[in-house]
Formats: structure tokens, sequence, C-alpha cells
């Protein structure tokens, strides 16, 4: 089991915070397919965005279950533990630090993983943030700043001294961004190195994956990002694999229909029908590439068509109604 300051949970699997994507419907779904802890979307520190309209759903929602978990993005020790507090004081049961994001905007004013070129600079926000909370602080890197430059393990040895209860790190380097494939090699270092619960992230997309990446690099769990997208039954085919080393039966259309539903309806909900409308549109799309795609656009079961089709729809209501249409037409076998 993972275990992070004094919450251990029931598996090694973690949903990654995602902006625009892991919110609190994302959240709950993956849970309910498995996933055993989930953090809420990337924040920024600075005041100013606080309670800003773009993060008011980024915030900690106290419908999640414990321990519910924010990641701070910002660059400054003083702001990040600032920010740390108010978020714990709204009900953040764990911080955790965005040192892994490759994004040129955030790297271009030395935030996410850009902070792993100042080391300097990183230990002075573990002292700050953890002085500043009393519950765990944990951070997600990547293995450095490019190829010449891996420094995961000095910023590991870091988090470890400064009194942080986890490391999170994406086996790819900030010059990678999501280019190439990941490799463990690093994150098999780091955690030789240290004490705290090292978790490994990147790649991980089958449960074949998942299972060689906890034998090789020993990690204490797996974070999960991408392969959710449009999946969230990722987590249980993996924990079924490292549990039974035996396939899970894939989602059958009911299953499928059902969790869109879902959804859809939280997103519309959580958002309200404007914007909500507009978010289930790229959820959709993920959603679509896991349906049978023949490439024809005048097949209503191909899922290319109800993508299309889907994008164009204006309404909350019209958006239901064709997800009705698409899976009464879809057979009650596995997909």
């Amino acid at each position: 089991m993972l275990t992070i300051g004094p919450y251990t949970f029931n598996n090694r699997l973690i949903l990654a915070p995602m902006a625009g994507i892991s919110d609190a419907v994302f959240r709950e779904l993956c849970r309910q397919n498995g996933a055993g802890h989930t953090l809420a979307e990337m924040v920024a520190s600075k005041k100013s965005l606080w309670e800003s309209k773009k993060s008011a759903t980024r915030h900690v929602n106290l419908s999640d279950p414990e321990p519910r978990a924010i990641q701070l993005l910002g660059t400054h020790p003083d702001e990040l533990a600032q920010a740390a507090a108010w978020q714990v004081a709204q009900g953040a049961q764990i911080i955790d630090l965005n040192m892994g994001c490759p994004a040129k905007k955030v790297c271009d004013v030395a935030a996410g993983s850009a902070l792993m070129r100042y080391p300097e600079r990183v230990a002075d926000i573990f002292k700050a943030v953890v002085s500043a909370v009393d519950v765990p602080v944990t951070v997600k890197t990547r293995t450095g700043s490019d190829h010449d430059h891996k420094n995961a393990l000095q910023i590991g040895l870091l988090a470890q001294e400064h009194g942080l209860q986890a490391i999170t790190i994406h086996g790819r380097t900030r010059a990678d961004k999501f280019n190439g494939l990941a490799e463990y090699e690093t994150i098999k270092q780091v955690k030789q190195a240290l004490s705290i619960p090292v978790i490994a992230n990147g790649d991980i997309c089958t449960p074949e994956q998942a299972k060689f990446v906890l034998k090789y690099t020993l990690a204490d769990g797996l974070m999960i990002g991408r392969a959710a997208q449009g999946y969230p039954w990722i987590f249980r085919e993996i924990n079924h694999y490292l549990t039974t080393h035996t396939h899970a039966e894939p989602p059958t259309s009911a299953e499928f229909y059902s969790t869109l539903l879902k959804h859809v309806l939280g997103l519309h909900d959580l958002y309200g029908e404007t914007l909500g409308v507009r978010i289930a549109r790229k959820h959709i799309g993920w959603y679509a590439q896991r349906l049978p795609n023949n490439g024809k656009s005048n097949n209503k079961s191909d899922g290319n068509a109800l993508r299309k089709t889907f994008n164009a729809l204006e309404t909350s209501q019209a958006q239901l109604e064709h997800l009705e249409l698409y899976f009464n037409s879809q057979p009650t076998a596995t997909l």
C-alpha cells in the first residue's frame, strides 16, 4: 500500500493533476473505477488569482474523500507558503508542489519544471511551504531540465531533507515535453536513494507497463494521467492485473454509456450551460477514440462520427439526446 504522511491508500494508483481535465467530476469517476488517490487540478499561487472565475472550480472540494489534495504552481517561496496555508484553511489535506509542468507559458516565468534549474530556490520553497502548513507536502518533478542536466535526485534529496512526504517523477525532462518515450532509470535511482515514497509517472498506459514500471523502479506508487483521459477504467484494469495477473473485461457498451452520461451531466452541473457544453466536447473526443472507428462518417456507430456531431451541438440537452441516440444503436457486448 502507498502511504503519504498519516494517509494510507487502498492501492498504489494515483490520478495525476491535469489542468482543465481532472476536475471534481473526473476525479470521482476515476475513484469509482479504481484510483486509490486523486489530486485536484493545478492552481496558481498568486493571491490575485485565488478566487478568480477560472480557479473557482479548482479549489478544495469538500465532497472529495480524504485526503483532499491540491497542487500549487508558483515561483516565490512566500507566495507559495501563503497559498498553501489558504488552501489548508479551505480544507486541503495534502499540498503538492508543481515542478513538473513543461508548458512554455509556465516555464517562461520559471515555474513548473523550469524550477528544477534553481535548486537553491527549490530548497527555499520547500522550507517555506512545509513551515506554513501542518499537512503533508509533496512535489511532482521531471527528471531534469534536459538530458545533460538531470537532477531529479538532487531535488529528491532536498525534498526529503526539508520534510516533504513524497515525490512524483515524470520520466521525461522539461525539454522532452511529452515527446519520445519516458525513461525509468532516473526514477529507479531516486527510489534507491530516498526513504520517502517515490511515485513513478509517464507512459503508464497498460496493465503490463504498470507492472513493469513497479518492478523496475521499485516505486511506491504509479501516477496516471493521459492514459485515463476518456478511459477511467484504466485504474480498474491495472489493479486487476497487478492482483490477479489476468486481464479484466473491458467496459460494456452499457457501462461506457453510463459513465459518459455521469461525466457529461457532471460537467454541465459544475460549469453551467455554456462552459459545461464546451468542456464536455473535449472529453467526448477522448472517449470517442476508444469507440469503434471505421472511418466512414455516415456510419452512426462510428466513434469519429459521434465526436464530430457532438462537437457541433450547442446545448446540454442536445448533447444528452445525442449520446442516448448513439448508444441505443450499439450492441451490449464489450467495446
